[in-house]
């Protein structure tokens, strides 16, 4: 598929929905699981939904994206680790990433197991900024 420059209101929506299904399954799990249990399953659940959350939009155009280290480009950079980097945030040539300036505040080299609130964070301003610049 070629790259993306936009995106309607259906597709946002589309994962809107989606991925509050995951959160609503996620709260159910929570109230019915051991503390010890969630806290093995929650780490794994959420790192891993930021995947499906890159993948509702993973042909957009780069240009677009920008070289900030903005929420898309957040998104980009803990995916593509989590895929090929055994899950320990890499940078990248092409994105400008400030630890400061993220949504997570995760450093280079940290390993990447986030929290529903984490999670929650990054899924809310990445939408935003699909939004902002694709919608």
């Amino acid at each position: 598929m070629l790259g993306r420059k936009n995106y309607t209101h259906e597709e946002l929506t589309s994962c809107r929905v989606a991925v509050g299904a995951q959160l609503e399954a996620y709260a159910a799990v929570e109230a019915n699981a051991g503390d010890d249990a969630l806290a093995a399953f929650e780490g794994p659940f959420f790192t891993n939904l930021v995947l499906a959350l890159d993948r509702w939009f993973v042909h957009r155009l780069r240009a677009i994206n920008g070289k900030d280290g903005n929420p898309l480009n957040e998104v980009v950079l803990i995916a593509e680790s989590v895929i090929t980097n055994g899950g320990v945030l890499q940078g990248s040539s092409t994105i400008t990433y400030v630890p400061g300036e993220s949504v997570l505040g995760l450093e280079i080299g940290d390993r990447i197991s986030l929290t529903r609130e984490q999670f929650e964070r990054l899924w809310e301003a990445f939408l935003a900024e699909i939004e902002r610049r694709f919608v």
